[in-house]
Formats: C-alpha cells, sequence, structure tokens
C-alpha cells in the first residue's frame, strides 16, 4: 500500500480500516432497500404454492404501509383484536381519522342552513366517531401488542388525559421482536 490518500483507482482499501463509499459493510443491505430481496417475508403460499407478493396477510402487521391501503386495512380488521399493527398502521389511522373529522364537519356545515337539518355538523361528526370508535380501540389493542405489551392496557384511554398521552407513548414505542407471541396465523 502506497502513502498515498485517495488511494489510486481501483484500489480498495483505506490505510483506516474504513469501507470505502458505497459498499455496505458485513452484507448488509442499503439503506431503503427490502431486506427479503422482494420477497414476502410471512411465507404466505397462494393457491398455485408460490409465495404471495404485496401485503402481508391481516394477521401480521404491515410494516411500511402506504397511506391509502391504511385505511382499507382498518376496515378490514376493524373488530380484530388479536395480532398487532405497525406504527405506521396506527398513525396513517390516526391522521384518516382526522381527514374523516374534518370532512364530516364540513360537509355537516354544508347543510346546516337547511330549515329540517339542524345542527348536521355536530351530529355527523359523533356518528364518525362512534362508527370508527370499536376500530380504533381495536387498532390500540393490536399496536400494544406489537410492543409486547398486553391489550389491557387500552384501559388508561378511559382517565382522558392519561389516555391521550399513553396513545402519543403507544404510538411512539419501536416494533418489539417479542410481541410475535401475538400473532395468530391460523385465524387468517
Amino acid at each position: 500500500m502506497s502513502n498515498q490518500y485517495p488511494p489510486p483507482y481501483g484500489q480498495n482499501q483505506d490505510p483506516y480500516g474504513q469501507q470505502p463509499y458505497g459498499q455496505q459493510p458485513y452484507g448488509q443491505q442499503p439503506y431503503g432497500q427490502q431486506p427479503y430481496g422482494g420477497q414476502n417475508p410471512y411465507g404466505v403460499p397462494t393457491p398455485n404454492g408460490q409465495q404471495q407478493q404485496g401485503q402481508p396477510p391481516l394477521w401480521a402487521p404491515w410494516y411500511g404501509i402506504p397511506f391509502p391501503q391504511a385505511f382499507l386495512r382498518f376496515w378490514k380488521k376493524y373488530v380484530r383484536f388479536d395480532g398487532r399493527a405497525s406504527k405506521s398502521e396506527y398513525w396513517f389511522w390516526a391522521l384518516w381519522y382526522v381527514i374523516g373529522s374534518v370532512a364530516v364537519g364540513i360537509v355537516g356545515s354544508a347543510f346546516g342552513g337547511l330549515p329540517f337539518a339542524h345542527d348536521w355538523s355536530s351530529q355527523l361528526v359523533r356518528l364518525w366517531g362512534l362508527a370508527t370508535f370499536i376500530g380504533f380501540i381495536a387498532l390500540t389493542v393490536r399496536r400494544l401488542h406489537d410492543v409486547n405489551l398486553s391489550g389491557y392496557f387500552a384501559l388508561f384511554f378511559i382517565i382522558p388525559p392519561i389516555g391521550v398521552l399513553f396513545s402519543l407513548i403507544v404510538g411512539l414505542i419501536g416494533t418489539v421482536p417479542h410481541g410475535q407471541q401475538y400473532d395468530r396465523p391460523d385465524r387468517g
């Protein structure tokens, strides 16, 4: 090795033992690439015996779920208290809930001037909240499972100031590998 720095073209050795730029040490995946090579990590076979590509089964959490799919997945798993939910499922649904509340409020206020539609805005917002209430509890229980906590911790939502703080904490905690004990692949 010569004393030139940087090393001449074609030599990938650094006198300080560092990896050259662009190479990953120890076979690690570059940032932002899927570690499974595009394969489904859940190993769910399709009817023709091949690996299913795309979204994971309903019993499994979907890490990095796209925003539109979070809305659909919430309604598909509306009353499922088993399994786990990823951070992105949890926060994207919270954003969908806010968007839905604003939209329902706008639609309700548009009809507020009609004589037979007195106070539609608040009634529609209440109806939206009631329609999503059980699903949000189920989502919270699944999120608690992902951080390896019992679903009974969702009872903290009964206490208003603690419930809001608890919701933020549960949403910010990272996934715990031991949470896999709550997965139920037998339930589909």
